[in-house]
């Protein structure tokens, strides 16, 4: 018995040996695959902003807010901002909104549930004509979705009542802190586009830099090269249900369309799915239009959620809604390269799998790296990873690939939020991906159960944070 000891060790640490090269493998191949399409987007954004920026020398200097600001206001706007629970910021929200908008057209509907006493108290406490609180006729919290219906019914009354028709519909959320000129960019390309998405800048919270920076990283990459290149495919653009314009005239045709509301109450990512639909209408742009004299662009800032539960939340809400149900809702539609974006609007998914292959791969190859040292029979096994073979040249690519991720999330990240942001944008990949894995878990148990147990669809709200007079 002493004597099969040796071999058993021998055999098992040669079985965990065949399993760590193929795991490697696998996770390597996968990484290099989803590395070549990040890659792929990033030469197009690049080919994009060298085009912009050779047409700008040829043509002239580019549109700011300080140019956009003097031209006429054409059209009157309806701003929708559904509030569930926002007494804390709801009325700051309000008071900075109306003070700040640099366009003498527009009417704000704030909707309110019949439950939610405190944040009716605080949106009626701001006193403002344009301001118009809607009472839903359910307790709350419903979906979002029927929120918005509730504002759109309400902006119908008011047609009724003045015989106008709106220009467009604007969604903003109650922690919102909107740019002055951004209804004067909506009134300048709609109706020639039919959705308009202006960039979302998420403030960093120096009580939670890992969480909350995670959020900055991620939509300075995303609202900073993703959005201006699916726009530059061709493809439908999704509404990020803040700093968004929706033209009356499409929104309404998709209200006939399905029965009298335009927005969804049976989905979870109402905005991602009717900024697909509307902008396939009429198109859609996407605008990071420069603030002029100040660094930056024109774009909607707010805080994100800034603890771990409050972010998983979110991020499976998203999660569910975008790769569950708009695979489900809205399937493979458009051409090429409208399904190449749908794909990476799942892609999520994948990466989740991904991330979990390629940490038990690095793991279990600390592991039989060790072994190989400390015990000493071991050590006539060969490398896991042979100097000149196919699997070290693959890991080479690959470890390119994910360098190259980390410069360019940084670059971006830096550009919106400074250096020192930058910097931290490398060690909080770690953060992006450990909320990339758990919301997948958590989003599968989710869809399963609307699945199979019919769960109604509620408003999983998360805490939100008004900033004292805008600045985080």
């Amino acid at each position: 018995m002493d004597g099969d000891f040796p071999n058993l060790v021998m055999m098992l640490a040669a079985g965990l040996w065949i399993l760590t090269r193929e795991l490697l493998l696998l996770s390597a191949i996968l990484v290099a695959i989803s590395g070549l399409d990040e890659l792929f987007i990033d030469g197009v954004y690049l080919f994009v902003r060298t085009r912009r920026r050779l047409l700008r020398r040829r043509f002239g200097p580019k549109w700011t807010a300080d140019t956009m600001s003097a031209r006429t206001p054409q059209g009157r706007f309806a701003i929708f901002v559904p509030a569930w629970e926002e007494a804390e910021v709801i009325a700051p929200m309000l008071h900075r909104l109306t003070a700040t908008l640099d366009h003498p057209h527009y009417d704000i509907f704030v909707g309110i549930y019949p439950n939610d006493p405190a944040t009716r108290i605080a949106a009626a406490s701001v006193d403002d004509p344009r301001i118009r609180l809607c009472l839903t006729t359910r307790a709350g919290p419903t979906t979002k979705a029927d929120c918005l219906n509730h504002l759109w019914r309400a902006m119908l009354h008011r047609e009724g009542e003045t015989g106008a028709r709106y220009k467009a519909v604007v969604l903003h959320d109650a922690e919102d802190v909107v740019h002055a000129c951004e209804l004067r960019i909506f009134d300048h390309l709609i109706p020639k586009r039919a959705m308009v998405q202006l960039p979302v800048v998420p403030f960093t919270d120096d009580q939670s830099p890992w969480v909350s920076g995670h959020y900055a990283d991620e939509f300075a990459e995303q609202h900073g090269k993703n959005m201006t290149v699916r726009e530059a495919l061709g493809a439908a653009l999704p509404s990020a249900g803040v700093a968004c314009a929706f033209a009356r005239e499409p929104l309404g045709r998709v209200a006939a369309a399905r029965g009298g509301l335009p927005f969804d109450s049976a989905a979870l990512t109402e905005d991602y799915e009717l900024g697909l639909t509307i902008s396939r209408m009429g198109g859609g742009a996407f605008v990071r239009l420069p603030q002029g004299a100040e660094r930056g662009a024109v774009a909607t800032r707010e805080h994100f959620p800034a603890t771990f539960g409050a972010a998983l939340r979110q991020k499976t809400r998203w999660l569910v809604g975008i790769a569950f149900q708009g695979w489900d809702r809205l399937g493979w539609q458009g051409g090429l390269a409208e399904r190449y974006m749908l794909l990476r609007d799942r892609k999520p998914l994948a990466n989740a799998i991904i991330i979990v292959l390629a940490y038990a791969a690095m793991a279990l190859a600390a592991l039989c790296y060790g072994l190989h040292h400390v015990v000493p029979s071991l050590r006539s096994l060969p490398p896991l990873v042979e100097p000149d073979s196919p699997l070290a040249a693959l890991l080479l690519v690959t470890s390119g690939l994910l360098l190259w991720r980390l410069v360019v999330r940084a670059a971006f990240t830096t550009a919106q939020h400074g250096w020192v942001e930058g910097a931290l944008s490398i060690p909080r990949s770690v953060i992006a991906n450990i909320f990339g894995v758990a919301a997948a878990r958590r989003a599968v148990g989710i869809w399963l159960a609307l699945l199979f147990r019919g769960q109604a669809l509620r408003w999983e709200k998360t805490a939100h944070r008004f900033p004292e007079d805008g600045n985080p």
